[in-house]
């Protein structure tokens, strides 16, 4: 019955796109009362005010949704996020506020590559990110076949080229009326960072990729449902990890030096940007947020999806 119970919980505050996370008990606010819920769930296995206990997402009712809980207290609120559905699909878009960062190498990363330099300031407007890469349901739904080598409804569609995309985002704004596009390099890297909340971690939410990620060393060398490891400081999930997200511009495999803003890379290349690590490779260090790589336009892997922006 309790396993039930919280796949319910899970259900219903997936469904919801975690429009308010952290209130546990229904109320429509976060105070210490969902604090209160989740410690009687805990103790007392009471779940009279119980309505979205999972806060974390991980699918479990833990003393880790306590902690969430009590950092939203802390710090505030995680953004709100708008949900759409296309042929009984969800998918929900994190807004992202605009501010100014410095791209490229974190200060002190020894793992840090070339192509990772020179650091840069970039300034951003407000935008929109997914709040997880792009499922395969979602995909479906929209192109009505799934080309995933990792099959699944609930994971990132994998094996499409950034030509497919290009043809998938077409349909789905035709389908919604919006303007979904895939993310510039550095509107992905502000937003994995946590945007204007970042707290400066190595990885997207966490210094411990396994709170984060799904890579070589955690996911039984596949892909991995979407969502269901710990969210970033503004609630986007699988930055870090899972499988790599096509982006907008053409790789350049240095940065330019002066400060930029709102910045679509080179006019031209061979291939375009991919970010985030992935489940595949055999180290850690790519899932770093400021970890860079490329695909040819017509290239397909096993570890490519996508995360869509607006």
């Amino acid at each position: 019955m309790k396993k039930l119970f919280l796949s319910l919980l899970l259900i219903a505050s997936w469904l919801s796109c975690y429009a308010l996370k952290g209130d546990v008990n229904g109320d429509g606010f976060v105070t210490a009362a969902d604090v209160t819920a989740l410690y009687n769930y805990l103790l007392n296995n009471d779940t009279s005010s119980l309505v979205n206990g999972d806060v974390n997402n991980d699918g479990f009712v833990t003393s880790g949704d306590v902690t969430y809980v009590y950092n939203i207290l802390l710090n505030g609120p995680v953004p709100e996020t708008t949900e759409y559905t296309v042929n009984g699909v969800t998918f929900c878009m994190v807004e992202v506020k605009g501010g100014t960062f410095m791209m490229g190498a974190m200060d002190g990363d020894e793992n840090a590559l070339e192509d990772e330099f020179p650091v840069h300031q970039v300034t951003l407007s407000n935008f929109y990110i997914g709040q997880t890469e792009v499922t395969q349901e979602l995909w479906e739904a929209v192109m009505g076949s799934n080309p995933s080598q990792n099959v699944g409804n609930n994971l990132p569609v994998d094996y499409v080229s950034w030509n497919e995309c290009q043809e998938f985002i077409t349909m789905l704004n035709a389908m919604t009326g919006r303007n979904f596009r895939l993310p510039t390099e550095s509107e992905w890297e502000f937003a994995a960072r946590g945007g204007n909340l970042s707290k400066g971690y190595l990885y997207s939410g966490s210094n411990n990729v396994d709170e984060v990620a799904w890579h070589t060393n955690n996911s039984g060398r596949a892909s991995q449902p979407v969502g269901t490891k710990a969210p970033n400081e503004l609630g986007i999930y699988d930055m870090s990890g899972n499988v790599q997200e096509l982006c907008y511009d053409w790789y350049a495999d240095q940065y330019p030096s002066e400060p930029q803003t709102n910045p679509i890379g080179p006019e031209t290349g061979i291939a375009r940007i991919t970010r985030g690590g992935c489940w595949a490779w055999y180290t850690t260090d790519y899932c770093r947020v400021t970890f860079r790589d490329n695909a040819l336009v017509d290239e397909h892997k096993s570890y490519i999806g996508l995360r869509l922006a607006e």
